[in-house]
């Protein structure tokens, strides 16, 4: 009781002082009738103080380098939270509400899993048919494991590529949906298939074109008519297109340490499955409440509950890491289900997923025991959104104090920092007084591979300019660092990464045979590219 005590005189005051009163009455009249109390911390859990919490996330978009978040809770199907902090684009006041629209990136993902339960559930297909049933096309890296794969692989993170790999393909290029699984044949395997836990943007690519084979519609077209209308997420779109019919959106905005700039939108219409969807707080407490209802709210039903958990059944185990047993020594288990990650925290299920867009982070938490959800959106790419979701739920389950928002501030800054670091490494260790082994001319040319497609080396003003042709937007400036690297200095600021360098080998008659590129970032993996000189 008195560590309790502490809690309400800590950071938060007010946040849980009417609950320990009523826990102090109701203790009282347990005692007389000799029935054990039951732990305050429980009690508690049930009504924490809403004015506490919101203004526990003013403060922490105040002390974050956010110009603007979003965030809903809904508990025991209502709304208790609802609102908007900061500014649309920093530094216009523009202020953020409710119906302000964000991109919820790999959050996404769930409404492709829930549309794939309701083709499942209408006999149209099975969780455990095979890929190349609907997709004939569909090849990965093993003769074996492009017939083995089922639908529910794809959802799972399972098929045995590597976490991101592939993902240049999709990203700012003019591939289709369908050209981009094509391509991932040629994708290099990283892990062993089902044993194995690799974070597949791709693989929910070709699951929105499984639900385009199987419904006859697009993805988008699928999701917006059987889905979002019927839910009346009247604001929700799934395409950046189609902002320029929408007002109230948000702009994104790119960090480094000491500054924040805004960026522009970037498309993503070519993995909308995996990550395209942009909504708003108020749409998106509509899609938490049929979630909390297992495919049912306010009268009307999209899938089962037997889907439900099948969504929220764990396909794929994680490890839980010596940090975060450290950081939450309350979680024992980590995995993902269909389109969920999933873990456990202070005795509940917890049922979430994160989402990473260009300028803009989002989270979205389940605890279906509590009948609890929240959904924090944000126009930056910083770890807010998880400072406020486990403080929700630590004010809700009877977590003990903690403020999350200053720790993972720390360790932000610290990520931030040598992130930074990696891409200054080159500059900085630099080996003076060599020459490149050819004169300029020499590296010019074609390169590429199958994956990805052709790059090309021209020399322009005395310099050498690196096009990477399937994405108009990857042009650099090439500086000689030294011996055969040279230095790359992208022309268009990106979300993701920053400089890098540019390799070239040579074949033993002294020409250039292969180019390899090294960006340093953590979601974009360059290295996998083919630049063989054509």
């Amino acid at each position: 009781m008195m560590e309790r005590q502490v809690m309400v005189r800590g950071r938060y005051p007010g946040l849980f002082r009417p609950m320990v009163l009523l826990s102090l009455l109701l203790m009282g009249s347990l005692q007389e009738a000799r029935v054990p109390a039951t732990p305050t911390a429980v009690l508690w859990a049930q009504a924490p103080d809403v004015a506490g919490l919101d203004a526990m996330v003013a403060r922490a978009q105040g002390e974050w380098p956010v110009p603007g978040l979003a965030m809903v809770i809904v508990k025991d199907g209502q709304t208790v939270l609802m609102k908007g902090y900061g500014e649309r684009l920093m530094g216009s006041g523009e202020q953020v509400d409710e119906h302000t629209l964000f991109a919820i990136a790999s959050n996404s993902k769930a409404f492709t899993s829930a549309a794939l339960a309701m083709l499942v559930e209408e006999g149209r297909l099975s969780w455990d048919d095979r890929v190349q049933e609907h997709l004939p096309y569909f090849q990965l890296y093993s003769p074996y494991v492009s017939h083995e794969m089922r639908i529910r692989d794809l959802l799972s993170h399972r098929s045995g590529l590597g976490t991101y790999s592939g993902d240049l393909l999709w990203y700012g290029t003019g591939y289709t949906a369908e050209e981009v699984v094509r391509r991932a044949r040629y994708v290099p395997q990283a892990g062993a298939f089902r044993a194995s836990y690799g974070y597949s943007n791709l693989m929910f690519i070709a699951a929105g074109e499984v639900v385009r084979a199987v419904s006859g519609k697009p993805w988008p077209e699928f999701v917006e008519s059987r889905i979002l209308a019927p839910l009346g997420m009247d604001r929700t779109v799934t395409s950046t297109t189609d902002l320029a019919h929408r007002d109230n959106v948000a702009t994104p905005h790119k960090n480094w340490i000491g500054r924040t700039e805004p960026i522009e939108w970037y498309n993503w219409d070519a993995m909308a499955a995996a990550g395209g969807i942009i909504s708003s707080v108020s749409d998106m407490a509509r899609w938490l409440k049929l979630q909390l209802g297992h495919g049912e709210s306010e009268g009307l039903r999209l899938f089962s509950e037997g889907s439900s958990w099948e969504m929220w059944t764990v396909h794929t185990a994680r490890p839980v890491s010596a940090g975060s047993r450290a950081s939450m020594p309350s979680t024992h288990f980590r995995g993902y289900g269909l389109g969920w990650s999933l873990n456990d925290y202070l005795g509940r299920l917890i049922v979430s997923h994160g989402g990473g867009y260009d300028g803009m982070f989002s989270r979205v938490v389940l605890v279906p025991e509590e009948d609890l959800a929240v959904a924090v959106f944000t126009n930056s790419m910083t770890s807010i959104s998880t400072a406020i979701t486990n403080s929700v739920l630590d004010a809700y389950l009877g977590g003990e104090e903690r403020d999350w928002s200053e720790d993972l501030l720390l360790s932000w800054r610290s990520a931030r920092l040598a992130f930074e670091a990696r891409q200054d490494r080159f500059q900085d260790e630099r080996m003076e007084g060599t020459r490149p082994s050819l004169p300029m001319a020499g590296y010019t040319g074609r390169y590429g591979g199958p994956m990805y497609g052709d790059a090309t080396v021209t020399e322009e003003n005395g310099g050498l300019v690196l096009r990477l042709l399937p994405n108009p937007d990857l042009v650099a400036d090439l500086t000689h660092l030294h011996h055969d690297t040279f230095l790359i200095e992208w022309r268009k600021t990106s979300a993701w990464f920053g400089k890098g360098v540019a390799t070239f080998a040579l074949d033993p008659l002294g020409k250039v045979a292969e180019m390899k590129l090294d960006v340093p970032n953590d979601d974009l993996w360059f290295l996998e590219l083919e630049m063989v000189k054509r």
